[in-house]
């Protein structure tokens, strides 16, 4: 039982073993393209965002949003995941929240209006409570702002607010405090 759970059949019928991290934990080692769907093995993809846990706050953020700005959803998430999988204690749900924007933003790369509305609200309601507080710079008030009017526009117009999205739709500032890079040194 346990050996069928690590084997698969792929697409042309063949039985394959699953990929597996170091850990044992099943991963998808498969290219991806640009909105993370993944490709045919051997396929040419776009490189991975490594989910690293390691990153702190200031620098997953910084990371998850020049991916955003790339119009890369997808691995953005990947980053905003790996953040709320090392986190602990009520912040948790901040970096949930994040992830499940950048989702919500996938789902409507991908054409998905239901899901991308779906996890537009979700991400917005996690993130919300944190409001007042603003962890790490984080504009929440800005993203619910954001994530509630882009939803609001697909329930009403369906696949064709995913069409009409402007650039401000596709890349939000996850922070109210931008890094524009070291400050200038006074002479």
């Amino acid at each position: 039982m346990v050996a069928r759970a690590l084997r698969y059949l792929d697409h042309n019928g063949a039985m394959r073993r699953r990929d597996r991290g170091s850990d044992g934990r099943a991963r998808n080692d498969r290219p991806r393209d640009a909105a993370g769907r993944p490709l045919r093995r051997g396929a040419s993809g776009v490189d991975r965002a490594a989910d690293d846990p390691a990153l702190g706050p200031d620098e997953a953020l910084a990371k998850a949003q020049r991916l955003l700005d790339d119009d890369l959803p997808f691995p953005a998430h990947d980053v905003l995941e790996a953040a709320w999988k090392a986190s602990e204690g009520e912040r948790r749900a901040l970096w949930q929240g994040l992830a499940q924007l950048a989702v919500g933003l996938t789902h409507a790369q991908r054409g998905n209006a239901a899901g991308a509305e779906s996890l537009l609200v979700r991400g917005a309601e996690r993130i919300g409570p944190f409001a007042a507080s603003a962890p790490h710079d984080v504009d929440v008030t800005g993203l619910v702002c954001w994530a509630t009017a882009l939803a609001g526009r697909i329930r009403s117009d369906g696949a064709a607010a995913l069409t009409a999205m402007t650039e401000a739709d596709r890349r939000p500032r996850l922070r109210s405090v931008q890094d524009t890079g070291p400050a200038p040194t006074q002479d």
